[in-house]
């Protein structure tokens, strides 16, 4: 990127991206699911698949929230030439890029009902409600700190936000970019905001760089 620019993406975005395409194609499984007996019965696959989706909630929730929370409290103030990807495209391009495993993942969760019904759906659920836990929690520092945590475009394209190619965040104010603390759709579009996966690029102040850090 030309004179020093650099892309940005949010890193509650990355994080909560995957959720929406694990919870309704999971509970779209678990409903076919109950569909069929299975070799366990219902009863058993229901059990089985509560148990397993909170199990999936918790292990996900709880994954990597250490090196999160390490590089948010190194973050850096965000250079003056920067270039905010905007929500909508983050969810895109992360779909593109799995949808090929999402489309299995939906399969093997249908599949897996005729052993358990409904078993695989709920798991796929549960992972989706750790990703958003973990989002929120993402969120609640954001506020906190009244700043928004950021990461760069390549390095989270590549193991995700807290991924080896990760070296640190950086951090704007928190009118920066088109979603709230936590990475959830802003109600309203910000003036002057990012539009079509870029921002402003050069003197970027979006919202204040937050104080003292």
């Amino acid at each position: 990127m030309g004179r020093g620019a650099y892309g940005l993406v949010r890193v509650a975005v990355v994080v909560r991206a995957p959720a929406g395409w694990l919870w309704w194609p999971g509970l779209l499984a678990a409903g076919i699911g109950v569909l069929v007996p299975g070799l366990t019965g219902r009863t058993i696959g229901l059990l089985a698949g509560a148990v397993l989706a909170v199990g999936a909630a918790l292990v996900v929730f709880a994954a990597r929230r250490g090196r999160y929370a390490e590089l948010a409290r190194g973050a850096a103030r965000a250079g003056k030439a920067v270039i905010l990807q905007d929500r909508s495209v983050t969810l895109r391009t992360w779909r593109r890029a799995h949808r090929w495993w999402l489309l299995l993942a939906f399969l093997a969760a249908v599949a897996s009902s005729f052993v358990l019904p409904a078993t695989g759906g709920l798991l796929m659920a549960g992972a989706a409600l750790g990703l958003w836990g973990k989002a929120l929690w993402l969120g609640r520092w954001e506020r906190k700190h009244e700043a928004l945590l950021w990461v760069r475009t390549e390095s989270a394209g590549r193991g995700g936000a807290a991924g080896k190619d990760v070296t640190a965040y950086v951090l704007t104010g928190t009118a920066a970019g088109d979603a709230r603390p936590g990475g959830a759709r802003a109600g309203h579009a910000r003036a002057g905001g990012a539009r079509a996966g870029g921002a402003r690029a050069g003197g970027m102040r979006a919202g204040g760089a937050p104080s003292g850090r």
